[in-house]
């Protein structure tokens, strides 16, 4: 049997927050508020967009959430994508799980379209045997029901599986399919949050990540 990961996206393999940020007062200021350029929504990011910006509208008791995110997507789908940056050695943590003969599959609550774009403009598409995100009907948004998807579509076993991420909710994720969650702790995430959330393991660095990977999947 193959050995698979999962990989989340913002967070785990890019610091997504310049153009995240940029698309959320975009978002803000089509609805017509005027947010504070200094805007820290770090804490924010990594559950589906929805509840981004849902929180984010709260402080101007407003509750255009689906306006809300068509003008975030027209922003982010325009240049808010441009925004992202893969952390030192993610590259070379991918070039080496391939290498490796590891499957590897990105499982993200962004959209699968904005996901492909990233990922082709940082030249990674190639590490990827599948591309997994949103999809605008609002049935992947979650990371359960995203990685029921990927083991169903891909004939994956989950005991033979790793989902990688920075958030509780790539942990929950894992846990609700039957999966182990491996926590990154360079990205949006605390080492408490991931540890609350039963994290099997932590990983320090980007440098650490295809080694910690690799030892996780060869215990089973």
């Amino acid at each position: 049997m193959n050995h698979t990961v999962l990989l989340d996206l913002d967070g785990t393999l890019i610091d997504s927050y310049p153009g995240i940020l940029a698309s959320c007062l975009a978002a803000l200021r089509a609805l017509g508020h005027e947010p504070d350029e200094g805007l820290d929504i770090r804490r924010f990011i990594g559950p589906p967009l929805d509840e981004i910006l849902q929180a984010l509208l709260q402080s101007y008791g407003d509750d255009r959430v689906d306006d809300a995110v068509t003008a975030y997507r027209q922003h982010y789908g325009d240049s808010g994508y441009l925004g992202s940056v893969p952390y030192p050695g993610i590259g070379e943590a991918l070039e080496e799980m391939k290498r490796a003969g590891l499957s590897i599959y990105l499982a993200t609550s962004k959209r699968a379209v904005f996901a492909n774009s990233i990922l082709d403009h940082l030249k990674f598409s190639t590490y990827f045997d599948g591309i997994h995100g949103s999809v605008p009907s609002g049935e992947l948004d979650h990371k359960p029901e995203l990685l029921a998807h990927i083991l169903a579509k891909h004939d994956l076993s989950p005991s033979h599986c790793l989902m990688v991420g920075d958030r509780r909710h790539d942990i929950a994720g894992a846990q609700a399919v039957g999966m182990r969650g491996l926590g990154v702790l360079w990205g949006y995430g605390s080492r408490e949050e991931l540890e609350t959330a039963g994290a099997d393991q932590l990983v320090e660095s980007p440098v650490d990540l295809a080694r910690t990977v690799f030892a996780m999947l060869n215990e089973r």
